[in-house]
C-alpha cells in the first residue's frame, strides 16, 4: 500500500510540475518542481502513516487496558488483603 500511495503521489507531482512549468522546455525548472512535489508528498504520506500508527498503537493500549483491568482489580484486592494480614501480624510498639 505505501509503495502504490507514493507512486500515485509522485505522478501527481510530475502532473502538477508540468501543468505549473513556465515553459516546458526548460527541463530544469520541471525537474526542480518534480522533486520539491515529490518531498512535499512524501512528507505529506509520512505524516498521515504516522498519524495511523499512533491510532493503532492507541487502540491497542485501551484494548489491552480493557481485557486487563479485573485482573488489576483482583491483585488489587490481593494486595490489600496480604497488606492487612501484615499489618495485624505487626507488634504493637
Amino acid at each position: 500500500m505505501k509503495a502504490s500511495l507514493l507512486l500515485a503521489l509522485v505522478c501527481t507531482a510530475v502532473l502538477a510540475a508540468g501543468a505549473r512549468a513556465d515553459s516546458p522546455r526548460e527541463p530544469e525548472t520541471l525537474v526542480r518542481k518534480v522533486r520539491e512535489y515529490a518531498q512535499k508528498a512524501t512528507a505529506m504520506a509520512k505524516s498521515a502513516f504516522s498519524m495511523v500508527q499512533e491510532s493503532e498503537a492507541a487502540q491497542q493500549a485501551r484494548r489491552w487496558l480493557s481485557d486487563n483491568a479485573d485482573l488489576a482489580k483482583q491483585r488489587l484486592v490481593w494486595l490489600k488483603e496480604k497488606l492487612a494480614e501484615l499489618w495485624k501480624q505487626m507488634p504493637a510498639a
